[in-house]
C-alpha cells in the first residue's frame, strides 16, 4: 500500500481534490495545508505516515522543509506546480492532476488505471476504449 500525502496552503481546494481522485485500493491518500488557518493543518504524524509527498507550489516545499526537516528524512517530495486558481473538484483541476501525479505512480500500474477511471482522465486523455 502506497501512502500519498497532498499539501497546499489551506487544504480547501487543490489538496482535497487530489486526495479524493487518487484514493484507490492500493493507494492510501491524505491531505493537509501549511497555513495556520487550513481546514486540516499539516501535522508531523502525517509527514511521518507518508511514503510520497506532493506539494502544489514551490513555496510549500520550502515551508515544509523548514517546519518538518527531521520528519522528512528519506521522504520524496514532488512539487506539482499547480497554481492556486482552481475550485474544489473543478474539471480542469481533475484533468490536470493525473498528468502531474501519474508519472510518479506508474510503478503501481493498477493504481494509475483505477485513478484514471475514478477521475475521468482516461476519457480526457483519449485512452478510453470506444
Amino acid at each position: 500500500m502506497l501512502r500519498v500525502l497532498f499539501i497546499c496552503s489551506r487544504n480547501r481546494l487543490r489538496s482535497p481534490t487530489a486526495e479524493g481522485i487518487f484514493a484507490a485500493p492500493d493507494i492510501e491518500t491524505d491531505s493537509a495545508g501549511l497555513a495556520s488557518d487550513a481546514d486540516c493543518v499539516l501535522s508531523e504524524e502525517q509527514v511521518e505516515w507518508a511514503d510520497l509527498i506532493f506539494v502544489m507550489e514551490r513555496q510549500h516545499r520550502v515551508k515544509l522543509k523548514k517546519s518538518f526537516a527531521a520528519s522528512l528524512q528519506g521522504k520524496r517530495i514532488v512539487c506539482l506546480d499547480v497554481p492556486d486558481r482552481f475550485q474544489y473538484m473543478q474539471p480542469e483541476l481533475v484533468e490536470l492532476l493525473p498528468r502531474k501525479v501519474g508519472p510518479y505512480l506508474r510503478s503501481g500500474g493498477s493504481a494509475v488505471a483505477i485513478l484514471w477511471t475514478n477521475c475521468g482522465a482516461k476519457k480526457n486523455l483519449g485512452l478510453e476504449d470506444d
